[in-house]
């Protein structure tokens, strides 16, 4: 597998990044959405297993390829996994040709400054390196935003690129995530501040740091322009942040050079219950109007 293939598609294909990677807490609600009740597990492996088989079933699907997506992001306990008999990772690879993530971070710690940082990740070295083994080309990790604060923001962006850094030492691509909350009440003022720390740090990488931003939709369309252009970032990708698919997509629409990384978004109107035909078409409509708002 050559990460310079990869790292190519992703700097210049068109098509957006598959969020696959709700975790622990937000499986129970996203297998709601799915059609599929607490009542279908018993214990924390068995839920796993269920949501390895509806993200199995999205891999696999006719729908979904590298024509359409770029890359998509899982988390470990999906890395981990098998999908028709190779490793997810090698799978989405070799079999579909889209690059493969890993979720990283270990949640959302309080709110202080009117943002969360990331919780300590002491283990991140380790797991690091059994990505990378395991074929995986870059990582995810989210903090939030939650009110313009200058301390607040300035502090997310300064953890997310330290830990950027380490992660571009291990030999994978960081997707640096700081979302602004679609409820921020100056959400305009946040992301000014937001984009003026994001352009310190780019400014500071070395030219060989390649990096990747995962930015909310901003109120102020071309914000992120500058990012779009710097040389050190190979991809900026937009979060659905809660906003319905249609206004997640008319937003994308008008920030150039900014392509989707939606995961609740994707999987909007999937269920359980359907036939293979009727999951495939509601697949293919959904990654359609997504791949087509990722195209300006």
């Amino acid at each position: 597998m050559s990460n310079a293939d990869q790292l190519k598609k992703i700097r210049t294909a068109p098509g957006f990044i598959a969020a696959l990677d709700q975790s622990g807490g937000s499986t129970p609600k996203a297998l709601g959405l799915y059609g599929v009740t607490p009542d279908a597990w018993s214990n924390d492996e068995e839920m796993f297993t269920v949501v390895h088989n509806m993200r199995t079933r999205i891999m696999t699907s006719p729908s979904f390829g590298g024509d359409r997506i770029l890359g998509a992001i899982l988390f470990e306990n999906t890395m981990d996994r098998q999908v028709e008999g190779q490793s997810t990772a090698s799978y989405l690879w070799e079999v579909k040709n889209v690059v493969p993530f890993l979720k990283v971070d270990k949640g959302l710690a309080d709110v202080v400054d009117g943002a969360q940082l990331m919780n300590p990740m002491p283990d991140l070295d380790k797991l690091l390196e059994k990505a990378k083994a395991a074929g995986i080309f870059g990582t995810k990790m989210r903090s939030v935003i939650k009110e313009a604060n200058e301390s607040g923001v300035n502090a997310v962006v300064k953890q997310q690129f330290e830990i950027g850094r380490q992660i571009v030492a291990a030999g994978l691509v960081p997707i640096i995530e700081p979302e602004v909350d679609i409820h921020c009440p100056d959400k305009a003022a946040a992301e000014d501040m937001l984009l003026a720390a994001i352009m310190k740090e780019l400014n500071s990488l070395n030219e060989d740091e390649v990096v990747m931003l995962k930015l909310t939709l901003p109120e102020k369309d071309g914000l992120y322009a500058e990012c779009v252009a710097h040389p050190n970032v190979a991809r900026v990708v937009a979060l659905s942040g809660g906003y319905s698919r249609d206004e997640a997509n008319d937003r994308l629409s008008r920030q150039i050079g900014m392509v989707a990384s939606f995961s609740r978004a994707l999987s909007e109107g999937l269920s359980a219950q359907q036939s293979a035909d009727e999951f495939d078409a509601t697949l293919d409509a959904s990654i359609a109007s997504i791949a087509a708002a990722s195209a300006t």
